[in-house]
């Protein structure tokens, strides 16, 4: 039986990975004026969407040859190594996209977001599992009128492993005083469903324009549990709830937890 539903935030209730991909590529341009094209970095974003602050720096910044001139920054930003420098000069772009409440409205799944209020309303607990920090994470529920909405919030200040470890996924679920194999997860990012899917528990991945190739390329859930289009959500969600109920079938629940 499914008694949680643990969603996602970045890319899958909010477009804000697009907001992150972008910050991350004018950060870049800022390290390497003219050297650079936003659309190149945003190409770069989709291999590590879903992964922590510090991976996402640093894989952007050895994949355009930034470290030299993010290194060259340390000592003004008054931090210790390249990848710092590089999340310092691109958190105040961040910080700005998420000032507007109306670019937050506008970025919202609502699909995505019309299943989460009715895991709600059918008494499901529901949490939340994100790579963002706590401070973004207030923000953007404020904004949005969730604050109330999750029985937990777990983000990346809660853990001491980012996905894809499945330390979040347990760390809710926990909290939630429900077993992972009685929970299930709505991701959008490949790392995202592997965090889920160590931690034993049932997952449905909901494709965007960052995460759909590598979603379908990785072959980390079946076809059918991998969500194209928005609108087919909430019957791929049913059918996952079916056959947990007719004694599981699907073998991806199986997998043994680790604990936390």
């Amino acid at each position: 039986m499914i008694r949680a539903m643990i969603f996602d935030l970045d890319g899958t209730l909010v477009k804000t990975e697009r907001m992150k991909a972008i910050s991350y590529a004018r950060a870049a341009m800022e390290l390497s004026p003219g050297g650079i094209r936003e659309k190149d970095v945003l190409d770069a974003f989709k291999e590590v969407v879903g992964l922590s602050r510090e991976e996402v720096a640093t894989f952007l910044l050895r994949r355009f040859g930034l470290e030299e001139s993010a290194r060259s920054r340390m000592r003004g930003l008054g931090v210790g190594t390249p990848w710092e420098a590089f999340a310092a000069v691109r958190a105040p772009i961040y910080a700005k996209m998420l000032k507007d409440p109306e670019v937050l409205r506008k970025e919202q799944w609502p699909r995505n977001v019309a299943l989460l209020e009715e895991a709600r309303r059918t008494g499901c607990k529901v949490g939340l599992a994100t790579m963002s920090y706590r401070i973004q994470v207030q923000r953007v529920l404020e904004i949005l009128g969730w604050s109330g909405h999750f029985d937990h919030v777990a983000t990346r200040d809660d853990v001491g492993h980012g996905k894809p470890d499945p330390e979040i996924y347990l760390l809710v679920a926990r909290k939630l005083g429900v077993p992972p194999p009685d929970c299930l997860v709505v991701e959008d990012s490949p790392a995202g469903v592997q965090a889920a899917r160590a931690a034993g528990m049932w997952c449905v991945a909901v494709a965007t324009p960052f995460t759909r190739e590598a979603l379908h390329a990785g072959r980390l859930l079946e076809e059918r549990w991998i969500v194209d289009d928005p609108a087919a959500l909430p019957s791929v969600v049913r059918r996952m709830i079916e056959e947990r109920m007719e004694g599981g079938s699907e073998k991806e629940a199986t997998v043994e937890a680790r604990r936390s």
